[in-house]
């Protein structure tokens, strides 16, 4: 018989067998008592336990059986006069009601919480009509026609809004009407998913940051030779909380905490913020990437708690930003996805060596993480995509990447 079933019907055939015994054989009225004690202690304990399954939270559950279980033995000490027990009981009670009480303070806290809106790139798909996609001044000197013949395009998360002003500025208008054609052929399914894309001629244009060492072998394996060109540069940032009075760092000190060298706060000049919490992000997405190559460079990284990989690039921001209440975490992506793509979240970028990661100094090549971004072709891409390519590369191309909110590698807009 199912354990549920034992539980459920065995304690009631049981009385009921006890009663049926005493009212045959005689009984006294202590006994008769004892029955109708124990009989209203399951009663009861039945009920909170029906009610804690009402899809209550596990910790609730927990709470409501505990709390049946203490009061059923709880009328068990008050038949036999058992004081000691019964106070002890009565502590228990009170203290799960206590429990009760700040669970449901808790819960109602969060369910106040209002969750800033994340980074959702079809915001940014290259309609016509759409006021968030930067445009030229002037029309584009390069268009492209034919549905079947346009390159397609995806990439990283963070660089969906340049990517897709140069659709914009390039592809049929009225082929961009229509809002399937543009998710379709101006796609975003981040960084890893857009090298594997590439190299298996799925899109004949990815916008990421440089490789990781897996994704270079990979297409090595498949005997496909990538092309890198440069149409932008952007920081490599980190940050945190806001309450973390930690304004920079060193680049050797940041080299030092992803290694599991420096653990606590306080070695950074921060005291009273215990242990660092340092998330990191998913093996072959841009940001993770970026670390391993800029910062930690042969040093080896250390492995960290499968709790704190972030998948996305929003997570990582919204577990250092007030809303998770993480006061000693670091993380890490791009300047311009976590200050202008981001809203809501609010964290604090980290000066490096001395060195604010502001635009300017992207420009001028102060900041010391500070990288290009490209646009990956294969060797084999056919002329329009080559076209393509060359006009990103030229005066129109870089006045988007401007425009956009990003560096342009040309030294700015013409």
């Amino acid at each position: 018989m199912p354990l549920l079933e034992i539980i459920v019907f065995g304690p009631p055939l049981a009385l009921i067998a006890a009663a049926i015994y005493f009212a045959v054989k005689g009984c006294t009225r202590s006994q008769w008592m004892t029955v109708g004690l124990v009989a209203g202690g399951y009663i009861i304990t039945a009920l909170v336990f029906l009610i804690s399954l009402a899809g209550a939270h596990w910790v609730e559950r927990a709470i409501w059986i505990g709390f049946g279980v203490l009061f059923w033995l709880f009328l068990m000490g008050l038949m036999n006069r058992r004081w000691k027990l019964l106070a002890a009981l009565g502590v228990g009670l009170v203290l799960l009601g206590g429990a009760q009480w700040g669970f449901s303070a808790f819960q109602d806290y969060k369910k106040s919480i209002t969750v800033p809106d994340g980074f959702n790139w079809y915001d940014y798909l290259p309609t016509p009509d759409n006021p968030l996609v930067a445009t030229l001044d002037e029309p584009s000197t390069l268009r492209l026609s034919g549905e079947r013949e346009l390159p397609r395009l995806d990439g990283a998360t963070a660089l969906y809004p340049v990517y897709a002003a140069f659709a914009r500025a390039v592809y049929p208008e009225d082929l961009l009407e229509d809002w399937s054609f543009a998710r379709r052929h101006v796609g975003c399914y981040t960084t890893s998913m857009a090298y594997m894309e590439i190299v298996d001629g799925q899109r004949d244009i990815v916008f990421v940051a440089g490789p990781s060492e897996e994704q270079e072998a990979y297409a090595a394996e498949q005997g496909v030779e990538l092309v890198y060109t440069p149409i932008g540069r952007e920081a490599f940032v980190f940050f945190v909380n806001p309450q973390n009075p930690v304004e920079d760092v060193t680049l050797d000190e940041l080299r030092r905490v992803y290694a599991g060298k420096i653990t606590q706060w306080k070695e950074l000049g921060a005291k009273g913020m215990g242990d660092i919490l340092a998330f990191q992000r998913s093996e072959g997405s841009g940001s993770q990437t970026a670390l391993e190559r800029f910062v930690m460079g042969d040093t080896p990284l250390m492995a960290a708690p499968k709790e704190n990989v972030v998948g996305d690039m929003m997570g990582i921001v919204e577990r250092v930003s007030p809303y998770r209440n993480f006061k000693n975490a670091i993380g890490y992506s791009f300047r311009f996805y976590c200050t202008e793509l981001l809203k809501g979240f609010d964290v604090k970028l980290l000066s490096i060596n001395g060195v604010a990661p502001t635009k300017e100094n992207i420009e001028n090549g102060a900041y010391p993480l500070a990288s290009s971004f490209y646009a990956v072709t294969r060797a084999d891409a056919d002329d329009r995509v080559k076209a393509f390519v060359d006009w990103i590369t030229g005066p129109q191309g870089q006045a988007l990447v401007e425009k956009a909110g990003y560096t342009p590698v040309s030294g700015g807009a013409q």
